[in-house]
């Protein structure tokens, strides 16, 4: 009996262990990359983000609180995303913002990194998904925050 309770007493350790290292705040971009406060509501109805209405629909967000180059905001066709428009592999520069190409991807022109829209999922040069802010729809608005 006491050999099983060091052996219990020794994985519960060691489970402990995991999740306390496995947790953590990195959102999975640089260090370089600055972090600024998202918090935008956008009405869905209006003709200006009719493009949200439909799977793969997406728009350029810029203003206030629309973090520091703005936002991708994509309907994925199961709810929304919305992307930071710095790449998050490197450093800010005048040609890592990131852009929309096709209609299904997203693409740095500082160094060709590509991502898949939808998903942001990397493809090409970036190991990295650009930083993402929920995307919540509530009836006719789309509250989008950090």
């Amino acid at each position: 009996m006491k050999f099983i309770k060091t052996i219990l007493n020794k994985v519960l350790v060691l489970m402990f262990l995991f999740v306390a290292f496995s947790c953590s705040t990195d959102d999975g971009a640089v260090s370089c990359v600055p972090t600024t406060t998202v918090s935008r509501s956008i009405n869905l109805n209006l003709p200006l983000y009719v493009n949200l209405n439909n799977p793969g629909g997406w728009i350029y967000l810029e203003g206030v609180n629309t973090g520091t180059r703005g936002l991708i905001v994509v309907n994925t066709g199961v709810g929304y995303k919305a992307y930071d428009r710095n790449a998050p592999h490197i450093c800010p520069t005048q040609k890592s913002t990131i852009y929309v190409i096709d209609d299904i991807k997203m693409y740095c022109e500082e160094d060709g990194a590509e991502w898949i829209l939808t998903t942001g999922q990397p493809t090409k040069v970036s190991n990295r998904a650009p930083r993402t802010y929920q995307a919540i729809r509530n009836g006719d608005q789309l509250f989008i925050t950090n």
